[in-house]
């Protein structure tokens, strides 16, 4: 009824595993831990934070070997308690992948980053996320 495969499998065509590289898993995690350091740095850039968006730059730098691109500066006139919502998400992610890697300098920094953010959002009234 059905027929036979006529082709090998593309999983056993090519020779073998040495044919493409390949990343370790821990690589694989500093590169996720380094995305998501860069995107909570442009949301610190935007909020105008110098000190903390220095020690995450550093990081990322440390990630990536180099330096990462910085943002413009503040931005005025902008929805701070978004960006303190975004910031706190975003240093959460960090957090948990720097806790898979056992990253504890990155740990430490992302999680005094979402006790900063919860704190402002509090202080504007908006509320913790």
């Amino acid at each position: 009824m059905y027929e036979p495969n006529r082709t090998k499998p593309v999983s056993r065509m090519g020779g073998g595993r040495a044919d493409y590289p390949h990343r370790s898993r821990g690589e694989e995690l500093d590169i996720q831990l380094a995305g998501h350091l860069a995107a909570l740095l442009a949301v610190t850039d935007e909020l105008g934070l110098d000190e903390p968006a220095a020690q995450i730059a550093a990081q990322v730098a440390r990630l990536r070997g180099a330096e990462p691109p910085r943002g413009a500066g503040p931005v005025t006139g902008g929805e701070y308690a978004a960006l303190h919502r975004r910031a706190h998400d975003l240093a959460a992610r960090a957090l948990l992948v720097a806790a898979s890697r056992a990253d504890t300098a990155v740990a430490i920094l992302a999680a005094e980053r979402m006790d900063a953010h919860s704190a402002a959002l509090r202080l504007a009234g908006v509320g913790a996320p």
